[in-house]
C-alpha cells in the first residue's frame, strides 16, 4: 500500500476504507489511496485554508450562512424580527407599496428602503428583493394615501438607536414612530385582525345637490342632516356582498362579502375657515376602492341622487353603478392584532402590539402632516366639489356596467392587499 503523504500537522489522522479505496483525513483536506501501490495520491476534496475555523479536532468548521452575510462590524449586530410603526402623508406617492425597478412612481416603501440601508440596518443586495428581508406591510394604500398607523413587519439589524437612524434618512412627511420585537414567523398582513380608516372631507359633501359649491366655504352640516349620514353609514355593518364597491369582482365571488364593524360620520369642525367632518370605518379588511365608493354611495342618497333602497340593492347580485368619492382625505388609522396580542402578548417574551404609548406622537404627526396637506389640498384645488360635479352622470336606478368597468384596475384591497382577514 501506497505510504500516505503528511499534508500540514495533525495530532490526528483519521481512516476510512470502502471498496478498496483508502480515506485519510489528516485535519486539512482528505486524502485516498489505493491499495495497490502503483496508485497515484489523490485529494478527494479540497478545503481552501482560511475559509474555515479549526475545532479542537482539526475538522473544518462550515460556514454558516450568517456568517456569510454579516461581515466586519455587522456581526455585532443580532438580525431580529421586527414591526415598525409608520405615520405618513400621502400627498406625492403612488401608495405604499414599491414597485421594484420603477424610479418613475415613488412610493412609500421606496424612501423607506433606501432608509434601512442608509442606516446599517439591511444589506444593500435586501432593497432589490424585499424577500430577503421577510418584509410585508399591513395595508396596501393607495396613491396619495396617508397613514397614522402603519405597521409593516420585517428582518434587520438591531443597531443602536435604530428609529432615530432611519428617522435621519427618511423626509419629514414619512416617520418611524415606534419598533417591537415580534415571533420569527410573524407577518403583519396575516397576522392582522383588522383595519381601522378615516375619511376627512368637506362637509359641503352632504349639501341638497342644488347648493351652489361656489359658497361651500359657508356651509353648516345640520344636526339632523348628521343623524341620517350615520344612520346610512350604520346600515354598512355587518357583512355585505361588496362586490358593486370594486372592480373586477363576480356578484357571487366569496371574497366579495366583508365584515364591516364600525361606521360613523363625527361631529363637524372647522379648518381653514370651512367645515369639514371626519368618517370612521373598521372591517376586517377592504378592497380596491370599497371605502371610498361606501363613502360615495352614501353622499349621493343624502344629496338627492337615489333613494335609500340603492345601498341595500348594491348588494345584490346586479350590477349597480356606484361612484367613488376622492382619494384625499382617506388615512389609515390603526391596524388591530387581537388574536397576536392574545397569544403572545403576556408570554412574558414579547410585547403586544398596541401602540399607547406612541398616542401622542401619532397625533402630533397628523396635525404637522396629514390634516394641513388634507385642508390645503381641498381648499385650493376643490376636488371634492370637482368630483360632486360628476355625480349626474351616474344613473342609480338601472345597472351601468359600462360605468362600473371605468374603474378597473388592479384588483386588490385597498387597505391591506389580502383577503386573509375574511
Amino acid at each position: 500500500m501506497q505510504k500516505i503523504r503528511a499534508l500540514i500537522g495533525s495530532p490526528r489522522v483519521l481512516s476510512i476504507k470502502s471498496n478498496g479505496w483508502l480515506y485519510k483525513c489528516a485535519g486539512i483536506r482528505w486524502i485516498m489511496s489505493e491499495e495497490s501501490g502503483n496508485a497515484q495520491t489523490k485529494p478527494l476534496k479540497r478545503v481552501e485554508e482560511g475559509n474555515g475555523e479549526s475545532g479542537e479536532n482539526g475538522h473544518i468548521r462550515k460556514k454558516l450562512k450568517s456568517d456569510v452575510e454579516q461581515t466586519g462590524d455587522e456581526r455585532k449586530h443580532p438580525k431580529r424580527k421586527v414591526v415598525l410603526l409608520l405615520a405618513y402623508s400621502g400627498k406625492g406617492y403612488y401608495g405604499m407599496q414599491r414597485n421594484a425597478g420603477s424610479s418613475q412612481f415613488k412610493t412609500i416603501e421606496d424612501e423607506l428602503v433606501t432608509a434601512l440601508i442608509k442606516s446599517g440596518c439591511i444589506p444593500d443586495n435586501h432593497g432589490d428583493d424585499m424577500k430577503k428581508m421577510s418584509f410585508q406591510r399591513c395595508a396596501r394604500t393607495d396613491k396619495g394615501v396617508s397613514a397614522a398607523g402603519q405597521v409593516v413587519s420585517l428582518k434587520l439589524w438591531m443597531i443602536e438607536d435604530v428609529k432615530e437612524k432611519l428617522n435621519s434618512n427618511l423626509p419629514p412627511q414619512i416617520r418611524v414612530l415606534g419598533l417591537k420585537r415580534v415571533t420569527g414567523g410573524f407577518n403583519s398582513k396575516n397576522s392582522c385582525d383588522a383595519r381601522t380608516y378615516s375619511y376627512m372631507l368637506p362637509t359641503v359633501a352632504f349639501a341638497p345637490k342644488d347648493y351652489s359649491t361656489e359658497n361651500s366655504a359657508a356651509f353648516r352640516l345640520e344636526p339632523e342632516t348628521l343623524q341620517r349620514v350615520n344612520r346610512l353609514f350604520g346600515s354598512y355593518k355587518g357583512t355585505h356582498n361588496f362586490h358593486n364597491f370594486t372592480s373586477q369582482k363576480a356578484a357571487r365571488d366569496p371574497s366579495a362579502r366583508r365584515y364591516i364593524t364600525e361606521m360613523t360620520c363625527g361631529e363637524p369642525f372647522v379648518r381653514g375657515g370651512a367645515e369639514f367632518a371626519e368618517i370612521t370605518v373598521r372591517g376586517q379588511s377592504f378592497m380596491m376602492h370599497q371605502i371610498r365608493k361606501m363613502i360615495g354611495l352614501v353622499i349621493a342618497v343624502v344629496k338627492g341622487y337615489s333613494g335609500d333602497e340603492v345601498l341595500k340593492r348594491s348588494w345584490g347580485e346586479e350590477k349597480v353603478d356606484v361612484p367613488k368619492a376622492p382619494g384625499l382625505g382617506l388615512v389609515l388609522e390603526k391596524v388591530h392584532f387581537d388574536r397576536y396580542n392574545k397569544r403572545f402578548g403576556g408570554d412574558g417574551l414579547h410585547e403586544c402590539l398596541e401602540w399607547t404609548e406612541e398616542e401622542q406622537a401619532i397625533l402630533a404627526f397628523k396635525e404637522e402632516h396629514i390634516y394641513p396637506s388634507i385642508v390645503e389640498t381641498e381648499c385650493q384645488e376643490g376636488s371634492m366639489a370637482s368630483w360632486m360635479a360628476t355625480l349626474p352622470i351616474h344613473d342609480f336606478e338601472a345597472t351601468a356596467k359600462g360605468a362600473q368597468d371605468k374603474d378597473r384596475g388592479q384588483d386588490d384591497d385597498e387597505g391591506n392587499g389580502s383577503d386573509s382577514a375574511l
